[in-house]
């Protein structure tokens, strides 16, 4: 069985504005915690540096800025489908019967929200590139989005 596809549907429309932690943990509960202040109350520093304890673990905060022209955005899935098609075609004098199996499953990717910022945070000492994935992912993802979007203005005859 194929894996599902996944579309996004137009973020264009969403209002809301996503507050966004990348947190050094793992936490197996989904669903809504009230007051959250009784649990996370992070604390401004310098440098738009964050401090904040979580379960006696002291955290250090690193606020990011997405680029100029860049958005984050918060999706939610549902439930993949199978497209809607007819499982025999007829194509001149050849009939060809699909197996269901071989379907892709669709789904949407549903937007809940966008961000331009978020905060990564780390035990101990604050986040830096070269040590942390999400930065360093998104470092090398955005100068390599910059690199194959970008236009040369060099003339390829000129060689």
């Amino acid at each position: 069985m194929a894996h599902p596809v996944f579309t996004v549907e137009s973020q264009e429309n969403i209002q809301q504005k996503a507050q966004i932690h990348l947190l050094p943990c793992r936490i197996h509960h989904d669903g809504e915690v009230n007051p959250v202040e009784t649990y996370w109350n992070p604390i401004e520093g310098e440098d738009q540096t964050k401090t904040a304890y979580l379960r006696g673990r002291k955290l250090h905060g690193k606020v990011v800025k997405l680029p100029e022209g860049y958005h984050g955005s918060v999706v939610e899935k549902s439930t993949p489908k199978k497209p809607e098609q007819s499982r025999e075609e007829m194509v001149e004098d050849l009939e060809i019967i699909e197996d269901p199996e071989d379907q892709l499953e669709v789904g949407v990717m549903q937007g809940k929200a966008t961000f331009d910022e978020f905060v990564v945070w780390n035990h101990e000492t604050l986040a830096n590139s070269s040590e942390d994935p999400y930065l360093r992912g998104m470092e090398e993802w955005i100068s390599f989005a910059g690199q194959i979007h970008s236009y040369s203005s060099k003339n390829p005859s000129d060689n």
